[in-house]
């Protein structure tokens, strides 16, 4: 008896070892799949870049070189000292910053206390006003084109910094309202009824209370603001018609002349101004993760 159930251990221990060894080598087998698709994810995703930044310290003769070459054998900083030389490209940027930095300031201000409202008071039209702003989320930009430029126009705010600054809060606010309404939801009302105890009013719990405590999702959204207002084409190049008013996705295209283009400087002007979204995302980024995924789960 004793002898038969030694066998069956043993056949039983023989049959399990090659289940085991399948299974670790299906795991080994499914990491290196996934370290090679991370692997060309990455080289896909930092290979224009690192293109686009070898080309800035090119000549425009020397991009086009067969076989093409990443790393060129004399760096040439000549895109770089025409772009800080010429007062135009200085402008754009100048642009960039006051439109993108008025846009965040402002939509941060505006969407703090609307948040704030739709989080803790009931009013009504409360449901309307949510259904207007997630509507305005969900139209195509392109689609107002048209009737922005007219009312710009009409106004007296056509090539013209509030123009501009106004026309992004539009489609910025109704996102930083979407996602600091709810943060605010996860942050408990204890707070501010704790505030109203004490003496002070709505205002107080807000900006000495909630706001405090709110900066990773204050930070996120910020960030994605300046993102949006810092990128934008489409109005800033139907909005604006002098030099002195266009803005650095405006500028770039106007590098591009109607018998040659001057890609070194492109490709210049394109690392330039990608550096203030990759400073702000890395100096961020552990408020910008957080803040993501704060509002998405109510405690």
């Amino acid at each position: 008896m004793a002898s038969t159930t030694t066998a069956r251990s043993r056949v039983s221990s023989t049959t399990a070892r090659p289940r085991v060894s399948s299974t670790v080598a299906r795991r080994r087998v499914a990491k290196v799949g996934v370290l090679v698709g991370l692997l060309l994810g990455a080289v896909f995703a930092a290979g224009p870049v690192l293109w686009m930044l070898s080309s800035s310290f090119k000549s425009n003769t020397q991009i086009f070189e067969l076989p093409p070459r990443l790393i060129t054998d004399t760096f040439s900083f000549d895109a770089y000292v025409s772009i800080f030389t010429n007062p135009e490209t200085v402008r754009f940027f100048i642009n960039s910053y006051v439109v993108a930095g008025a846009v965040t300031i402002l939509t941060l201000l505006v969407a703090i206390q609307a948040a704030y409202a739709f989080s803790r008071f009931e009013f009504r039209g409360k449901r309307v006003v949510n259904v207007i702003i997630v509507s305005v989320q969900a139209v195509p930009p392109i689609t107002l084109l048209i009737p922005y430029f007219g009312l710009m126009v009409g106004l007296g705010l056509y090539n013209t910094y509030p123009g501009l600054i106004f026309t992004y809060m539009v489609f910025t606010l109704p996102y930083a309202i979407i996602m600091m309404t709810g943060y605010f939801n996860t942050l408990p009302k204890e707070l501010d009824e704790a505030v109203r105890v004490d003496g002070a009013g709505s205002f107080t719990a807000l900006w000495r209370v909630l706001v405090p405590i709110s900066i990773p999702g204050i930070v996120s959204v910020g960030i994605y603001t300046f993102m949006i207002a810092w990128n934008e084409f489409l109005f800033a190049l139907t909005l604006t018609r002098t030099i002195d008013m266009r803005t650095v996705p405006i500028g770039i295209q106007l590098l591009m002349g109607q018998h040659s283009y001057e890609w070194n400087q492109i490709m210049a002007m394109s690392i330039l101004g990608s550096i203030p979204v990759l400073v702000l995302f890395l100096f961020f980024q552990r408020f910008f993760i957080s803040g993501l995924t704060a509002g998405s789960v109510k405690s």
